[in-house]
């Protein structure tokens, strides 16, 4: 079956997922991490894109970034994931089989309180796991609230909306359960992130109704009683 062309166009906010291929780890030392973070700033040359937030996970990574045009996620994903892969089995040259486990996947995301929530998702990611790598989310080294100041500095763009002062008690904190439902949902359909208006506007616009849509077979409807 032919692959489907990504429906991302340029000005929306997506949220972007890869993982290892088996859920195995990508990462396996220090700087392997820096590695990729590095790429994700020479990406920056190769496609227009703001970059809002990051985080590097033992075995797969989160990006929150808005393209400029409709073509530069494709772009920059596909710049940075293939340079990935080639210095990776460069420096790892008896790994076998695939590095990630297929295609990214991405899904929009609405630039008002979904958006802010979005960040606290992924910067959270170090403290939410079953074992946690870090005490806080901002010790974690390997994300845009734990990272070096100065390749910060170079790394992000300022996002559409503004972090609260109380942004660190915010991420540390647990998230609503109704509110990590949705993200995860929105992971698994590739479905946009929203308030339903603007969810189903997008969707129609970027011609994803499909995920909108509860999966599997429509329940039959029971049979009409008999009557005399």
């Amino acid at each position: 079956m032919p692959r489907t062309a990504r429906a991302a166009i340029g000005g929306l906010v997506y949220h972007v997922t890869n993982r290892g291929n088996g859920r195995l780890r990508i990462f396996r030392k220090t700087a392997d991490y820096s590695a990729l973070t590095q790429i994700l700033l020479d990406g920056k040359s190769h496609a227009d894109i703001d970059l809002f937030a990051y985080c590097l996970m033992p075995n797969h990574w989160h990006l929150v970034l808005r393209p400029k045009r409709d073509h530069d996620l494709a772009r920059y994903l596909s710049w940075i994931t293939n340079t990935h892969v080639k210095r990776y089995r460069a420096h790892y040259p008896q790994t076998s089989g695939h590095l990630y486990q297929g295609r990214y996947k991405s899904f929009p995301v609405q630039t008002d309180s979904h958006f802010l929530t979005l960040l606290r998702y992924v910067e959270s990611n170090p403290i939410r796991c079953a074992k946690p790598l870090s005490p806080t989310a901002q010790s974690w080294p390997h994300s845009s609230l734990g990272g070096p100041p100065d390749l910060l500095a170079q790394l992000l763009s300022p996002p559409p909306l503004t972090r609260p002062r109380h942004w660190l008690s915010l991420v540390n904190s647990p998230l609503k359960e109704s509110d990590l439902t949705q993200i995860r949902t929105s992971l698994t359909r590739d479905r946009p992130l929203g308030t339903t208006p603007w969810t189903f506007q997008t969707a129609t616009h970027l011609h994803l109704q499909h995920t909108l849509h509860p999966r599997g077979r429509p329940r039959k409807s029971p049979a009409p009683a008999l009557t005399s």
